[in-house]
């Protein structure tokens, strides 16, 4: 059954509903005063553009004081790291770019590695995604490109992620795990079954949506006619990076145990998909479930999980 909420999940999911929501709906700003991260360490995937890079702003705004980007290329993780730290004067923020190819397991083992040296960690936000124009197989593991990266890999870090959030933090004050690629449905699905199995006193987890936004995720379509419709259509209803960021921001610091497995939108809970509350979505997550554990297997996923269960 659907917990409880403004509106329907199925009236959520209408075009209308969601054009109405782009059009005069917008995340507000997280502030200093409401919040102080001082002390706190965040890592953030995809955070060298859009709206990784845009979130990173915010929590540095917020008084972070150490902040990971993990990004495939390191070169444009410098720049980014250039940029964020061009207009701050404090000496106490500290900014370091961290290796990370979401298209192979090999290089996410290896990041969850390191990151248990960190001192502190507070945040991680799962934000990097690709969006593909053609069929293209993942070169490591033989799945579609874009299944591999913005839900299997995701779903690999997640979990590596879970035990070293648990062991830097404590369960009063749990560290905050937000899965913008959640938003999808594969993610949706799967995260409704990870939240039966894993408490919020390990890591509160939410999918925060930050609406259709202008990004370079669909830089592949450019000069295609899907393009240019495409364009129309964000000239219109598109957001900014930066307000869409706030989403985000506001999911990572501004809720707690009441958000653990739900899809968070402009500051609330709201409906996921309405296939998640239907029979036959609790029948496909459960089998989607079970598959990815099977698909992770090498990486000891489940034996992770049963492990944070107790």
């Amino acid at each position: 059954m659907a917990p409880a909420f403004d509106i329907d999940p199925e009236k959520r999911a209408t075009q209308g509903a969601f054009m109405k929501r782009q059009l005069f709906h917008k995340p507000s700003l997280v502030t200093r005063k409401e919040v102080n991260l001082a002390g706190h360490t965040a890592v953030i995937t995809g955070s060298n553009t859009g709206l990784g890079f845009e979130c990173a702003k915010q929590l540095l705004d917020l008084g972070l004081s150490k902040l990971i980007i993990a990004v495939r290329s390191e070169a444009k993780g410098e720049a980014a790291k250039k940029t964020l730290l061009a207009t701050r004067t404090s000496k106490k923020t500290s900014v370091e770019v961290w290796k990370l190819d979401l298209s192979n397991y090999e290089s996410i083992k290896t990041f969850a590695e390191r990151t248990k040296t960190l001192e502190h960690f507070n945040i991680f936000i799962n934000n990097a995604g690709v969006s593909k124009k053609n069929f293209e197989k993942n070169k490591y593991s033989g799945h579609e490109e874009s299944v591999q990266i913005n839900f299997l890999s995701m779903a690999l870090l997640t979990i590596l992620m879970l035990p070293i959030l648990k062991e830097k933090n404590s369960p009063q004050h749990p560290g905050r795990l937000d899965r913008y690629a959640t938003s999808k449905l594969l993610g949706q699905l799967w995260l409704s079954e990870l939240v039966k199995r894993i408490p919020p006193s390990v890591a509160v987890i939410n999918a925060p949506n930050p609406g259709l936004c202008k990004s370079s995720l669909v830089n592949e379509f450019r000069g295609t006619f899907a393009g240019f419709v495409f364009k129309i259509f964000e000239l219109i209803f598109a957001r900014e990076a930066h307000i869409g960021a706030r989403a985000l921001t506001d999911a990572a610091v501004n809720h707690g145990e009441e958000s653990h497995g739900q899809y968070l939108e402009d500051g609330k809970v709201q409906a996921m998909a309405p296939i998640v509350y239907r029979p036959e979505g609790e029948k496909l997550a459960k089998q989607l479930y079970q598959e990815t554990l099977d698909e992770l297997a090498f990486a000891h996923v489940e034996d992770i999980i049963s492990s944070l269960r107790s």
